[in-house]
């Protein structure tokens, strides 16, 4: 695999992994009783984007770690995936 190509994979995992990191650890401004004139209720109080974001690279290269481990080392792709549909029906 390229450099390049790696890298993209990478980002998307990255990408995809923050999404599931974000909403994770929240407390929002209402349920800390302390909501600042102006903002919206359900606004997190203190996100810690810097924590996050050092999970979100640790979880993101051990899914890396396990796509390059399946596709290099097992050397399976897409391409072992089973049709969904019979032959004749493509």
């Amino acid at each position: 695999m390229e450099f390049l190509t790696a890298f993209a994979v990478y980002f998307i995992i990255w990408w995809m992994t923050l999404f599931l990191v974000l909403p994770h650890g929240n407390l929002s401004q209402a349920e800390a009783n302390d909501i600042t004139p102006g903002t919206e209720p359900g606004a997190p109080v203190n996100p810690r984007f810097g924590r996050k974001l050092i999970i979100t690279t640790l979880l993101s290269l051990a899914f890396y770690g396990l796509y390059w481990l399946i596709t290099n080392y097992f050397g399976f792709s897409l391409d072992n995936i089973p049709s969904l549909f019979p032959e004749h029906l493509q």
